[in-house]
């Protein structure tokens, strides 16, 4: 800061005087030398100790005048945040892995939608669930890859119902531990989706076998409802499908599968001393099961299970790409069993447990009204089960094959997708505007900001706030190959910074077989330990 100089012209001078004081001032000011001053003459003698409020003050004197040295203010990030709140945000704080950069605040993003609700400042939220949305090629795959894998190391689980692309099965396979059932394909993998899970000790009796029959008539209902195109069932067809389940779990000693379900509801229509009407309605449920029992779908969910959860894998992926291939109704109604089927094993609190459930494609479970309603309970209870469902979608558009339009069914979907407090917006195609205001409730300047971000970035809403974040995915070699989902994710892609000839340099140990499963669970560790020690 410039230092002031102060000249005191004497009253005494006339105008020749002070032309010539001016000139002496004038000429030192550009000499840098001091400027004359004929106060000196007249000043009262400068105090010889200088006093406790500076060299230039006496104790209980006079003020020295001198330069003014004015020091440079300085506060803490909360209080600039005050003064500059586009600058300086104080972010999330450090709970939880690290995602990618908060450009708004250039400091690392850290999230973790358990540690999210824990906090009960105003940066809270209050609920585990999130909602992912972008267009094809935007990073989300990426990015969710990147916050499930790294959250591993802080102690939480994940599980893929339906990996519908196999994109997670090489994540499973990296991670040490990680568990993969594969469905389809020659395998002899089956699951049943009326398995009754495993029993919570916090539940009495009653309010276990009421959460299981519950879980199995909904898994019914909607499986049938979804092959009839979204047709709502009778009141008729309802009973007959409960009269069905009833009995086949009397038969099997509260085993039920889908094959025994399909043969008690032959028996009612062949009963001919039986209610005709409850004989009638059983006609159309029986048809549909015939798909599972001796169909294009046999051999996967109609028997008991022939494989296990391990509740104690890091990461459990159920590959269901072979089946997806067969159109989408096969993908339809194999998600509803496989998802089916993992809440049985989740979904209990006593375990301890915090999971991430990743839904990708989810709005293909919410294809009819049952499923509606068993998707949203679902959401509403991960908090008291330690779930966090990662919904991901391409467009809100999506969610237009949900029922007609102004139905109830497409209505409660839009509703279910709102209602999820933390979001994650990729970049969206110009026709989403529209959908991202009045659907998700965006302000204008969002709207349009989501329409220019690239790769990689995203707009988060966590609670009350937003944060423009980026996610550094490719942070290492390992990571990079790791989370790469197609060719846009591929080495040597025109936005991707490494090259495939760069990786090999940075880290052999990757691109080269030949340095051995050991080298890589070694970099592994190491990966991981390092995340630690950053969080």
């Amino acid at each position: 800061m410039a230092r002031s100089a102060f000249v005191f012209e004497p009253g005494d001078l006339d105008r020749n005087g002070r032309r010539a004081l001016r000139r002496e001032v004038a000429a030192a000011s550009r000499n840098g030398s001091p400027t004359p001053s004929t106060r000196r003459e007249r000043a009262l003698p400068e105090p010889a100790v200088a006093g406790a409020f500076g060299p230039g003050i006496a104790e209980g004197g006079y003020w020295n005048l001198g330069a003014a040295v004015v020091p440079a203010h300085q506060a803490t990030s909360q209080h600039i945040a005050g003064i500059y709140p586009f600058v300086a945000d104080a972010g999330l704080g450090h709970a939880g892995p690290i995602v990618g950069v908060d450009l708004n605040a250039d400091a690392l993003w850290h999230f973790s939608p358990w540690d999210a609700y824990a906090d009960t400042s105003d940066r809270g939220t209050f609920s585990t669930n999130v909602l992912v949305l972008g267009a094809y090629r935007s990073g989300k795959s990426a990015t969710v890859k990147t916050l499930v894998t790294r959250s591993i190391a802080f102690g939480h689980c994940a599980v893929v119902p339906s990996d519908a692309k196999g994109e997670w099965v090489a994540v499973a396979e990296a991670i040490p531990g990680g568990t993969v059932i594969r469905l389809g394909g020659g395998t002899t993998a089956r699951l049943n989706p009326l398995d009754r899970g495993p029993r919570r000790t916090s539940a009495t009796d009653e309010q276990h076998e009421q959460m299981v029959k519950q879980r199995r008539i909904a898994t019914l209902i909607s499986l049938v409802q979804m092959a009839l195109g979204g047709t709502r069932l009778t009141a008729v067809e309802h009973a007959a499908i409960h009269d069905a389940l009833h009995r086949c779990i009397t038969a099997t000693r509260d085993m039920p599968t889908l094959r025994g379900v399909y043969e008690q509801l032959g028996i009612i229509v062949a009963d001919q001393a039986g209610d005709f009407r409850l004989a009638e309605a059983a006609v159309q449920p029986r048809f549909v099961l015939r798909r599972f029992v001796d169909g294009d779908l046999s051999g996967l969910f109609e028997d008991e299970s022939t494989v296990s959860f391990d509740e104690q894998a890091p990461i459990v992926v159920v590959d269901t790409s072979e089946l997806f291939a067969r159109g989408d109704l096969v993908a339809q109604l194999t998600q509803v069993c496989t998802t089916a089927w993992i809440q049985a094993v989740v979904s209990d609190r006593s375990a301890r447990r915090t999971r991430y459930v990743i839904r990708e494609e989810g709005w293909r479970d919410m294809t009819s009204l049952a499923s509606l309603q068993m998707y949203q309970q679902w959401l509403k209870l991960s908090r008291h089960y330690g779930i966090s469902n990662i919904v991901i979608l391409h467009k809100m558009g999506d969610l237009d094959a949900v029922g007609e339009a102004d139905s109830q069914e497409r209505n409660l979907a839009y509703s279910i997708v709102g209602d999820i407090e933390n979001k994650f917006i990729f970049r969206s195609n110009h026709q989403e505007q529209q959908a991202l205001g009045q659907r998700l409730n965006m302000p204008a300047p969002h709207v349009e900001m989501a329409r220019q971000l690239r790769k990689g970035e995203f707009i988060a809403y966590v609670g009350q706030y937003s944060y423009l974040v980026d996610c550094f995915s490719t942070s290492t070699p390992w990571e990079f190959d790791l989370f790469q989902t197609d060719d846009a994710l591929s080495p040597g892609a025109p936005d991707d910074p490494f090259t495939s000839g760069e990786l090999d340099s940075l880290w052999p140990e990757v691109t080269e077989p030949a340095q051995g499963r050991a080298a890589a669970d070694a970099d592994l560790d190491g990966w991981l330990n390092t995340m630690k020690e950053m969080s």
